[in-house]
């Protein structure tokens, strides 16, 4: 299974024109990905036939959440859900950088009470055990999780991710990700023996009113500084192949 970063619709048809058929929607993906908009999400599901795991975080930087920010989380989940998500990604953290099961416990339930699937994203890649952590999201009920085997890169992380495969690959999905591309899938499938991978499959397009004399609304910077990024369909359809050959 193939799965994209996309950040937008024009990324979700790229995506499933390069032959994908799972995409993860967000928005602001320039600080990891936040809550994407429910018209993105109409769209896409308008539009195409893929599956669309929606995003839920309201806010950048890590994952402990106030109870305004949770029942937000919540609230935005079960809109994307009523209007054709296939499942809600999404990540609550303790300061300990432990699992936080109650809230996780009770997304999960939201979720699955619309026969949804729930995802829990990279936090569980500062957590500080991964093994607790794992059967700590296999106790609430999580049905996959999106992990770089605790390192900034996959490739880098993959005997922890064949080790979480090997112990608890019955009990949950494991979906590698971050730095996986058409050159290291091959490997990194046969290095953490998974059957999941995700990937931006990233190039960029230039908007010209980014950088003026005085303001700046630049998140990149050298060649790139008047560019954003975005999902390519060559890189798409190259990373699928790498995958199925």
């Amino acid at each position: 299974m193939v799965e994209i970063c996309t950040g937008s619709y024009q990324d979700c048809i790229a995506a499933e024109k390069g032959g994908a058929s799972r995409v993860e929607l967000n928005s602001a993906l320039s600080v990891g990905g936040l809550t994407p908009s429910v018209a993105t999400l109409r769209k896409v599901k308008r539009d195409t036939s893929l599956s669309v795991i929606c995003m839920v975080r309201p806010r950048a930087a890590g994952f402990c959440y106030d109870d305004v920010d949770t029942d937000t989380m919540m609230e935005d989940a079960r809109i994307l859900l009523e209007n054709g998500a296939d499942g809600i990604v999404f990540g609550f953290l303790n300061e300990d950088f432990t699992i936080h099961t109650d809230k996780t416990k009770n997304m999960v339930d939201l979720i699955h009470s619309y026969n949804k699937t729930a995802v829990f994203h990279r936090a569980f890649d500062v957590c500080k055990d991964p093994y607790k952590a794992m059967e700590d999201l296999i106790q609430c009920g999580v049905d996959r999780v999106l992990t770089s085997g605790l390192e900034a890169k996959a490739i880098d992380g993959a005997k922890l991710l064949h080790d979480l495969q090997s112990k608890y690959g019955d009990s949950i999905q494991i979906l590698a990700g971050s730095g996986i591309n058409a050159a290291n899938a091959k490997q990194m499938l046969e290095e953490s023996g998974l059957y999941q991978l995700h990937s931006s499959c990233k190039s960029y397009c230039s908007d010209p009113t980014t950088l003026s004399e005085k303001v700046s609304y630049a998140y990149l910077s050298g060649e790139h500084i008047c560019d954003y990024d975005v999902v390519d369909v060559h890189l798409v359809k190259s990373f699928v192949e790498a995958v199925e050959k």
